[in-house]
């Protein structure tokens, strides 16, 4: 039994005895995936969203614009949270500034 045990111990010094690993490189490798989802992910979604505030902001009557249901129409007014869109004659449907998904090109209704 004696023979066992020692056998056990001995393994233990040598493990003990084994070089340590450098605790920063550990790290390295979260740095690295931080980094590249930072650059695939977070920042183009930023920048999409600062685009769209951008477009938001510059909202004007008369602008033909496309609604996140896809819907075509012209702006007739603008207030702070809200936009007043026609879509057709005497068709006027009041929509959330954020709703709008992307500003046409001037004509773009008539050509449709």
């Amino acid at each position: 039994m004696e023979l066992v045990t020692s056998f056990f111990i001995q393994d233990a010094w040598a493990q003990a005895d084994a070089p340590q690993a450098d605790p920063f490189g550990f790290f390295i490798p979260l740095i690295l995936m931080f980094a590249v989802l930072y650059f695939l992910l977070i920042r183009p979604q930023a920048k999409r969203q600062k685009e769209h505030r951008q477009m938001i902001e510059s909202l004007g009557a008369g602008d033909e614009v496309v609604t996140g249901g896809g819907l075509l129409g012209k702006i007739k007014e603008v207030g702070d949270q809200y936009v007043t869109v026609e879509f057709a004659d005497n068709v006027t449907i009041k929509v959330q500034k954020n709703t709008i998904a992307a500003v046409l090109p001037k004509g773009t209704l008539k050509s449709v």
